[in-house]
């Protein structure tokens, strides 16, 4: 699993939802999969369904397009059997990029874009409002409980950057 995948999965558990990576959909007659869903998170009291496709990967809009209009089909395909056998027309698909252009773009193959710096940004304005010293984030979520460090110790870094300029 690649940072992106872990950071997402990590941020939608601590959330309360029921994730699972790397999900194998559409088993073709020869024993292959049509399709990799790298993220799926399922919020049981929301009923939120949603499939995160993160990419660092550098292409121009026309390979982006290509490469994510294969996971969310997919993902419209196939994800509702997972969930009581009716087509979920609420799930949200999410393409979660690093290398894009994305100041123009909205969505992507009918997927809302979505930046990492915005995703950082989602979690440190959730991970300030708290000090480490009310609540740690548990063990079991590695790169959250780093960055909640990191925002709680965000003006000595910043201090630091700066006298090394």
């Amino acid at each position: 699993m690649d940072y992106l995948e872990q950071l997402v999965s990590e941020w939608y558990e601590y959330q309360g939802y029921f994730v699972r990576r790397d999900l194998w959909v559409g088993l073709e007659s020869d024993g292959s999969y049509e399709c990799e869903l790298d993220v799926v998170a399922y919020h049981p009291t929301k009923h939120h369904l949603v499939q995160i496709e993160p990419s660092l990967a550098i292409f121009d809009w026309e390979e982006q397009e290509s490469h994510f209009r294969l996971k969310f089909d997919a993902g419209q395909k196939y994800l509702h059997r997972f969930f009581g056998g009716e087509p979920s027309p609420g799930l949200e698909q999410i393409a979660l990029v690093l290398f894009m252009d994305v100041e123009h773009r909205d969505t992507v193959a009918g997927g809302r874009v979505v930046h990492v710096r915005e995703l950082l940004a989602e979690i440190f304005q959730a991970l300030v409002s708290f000090g480490i010293s009310s609540y740690l984030i548990p063990e079991q979520w590695p790169l959250l409980r780093t960055l909640q460090l990191v925002a709680e110790f965000r003006d000595t870094l910043s201090e630091s950057l700066s006298k090394r300029r």
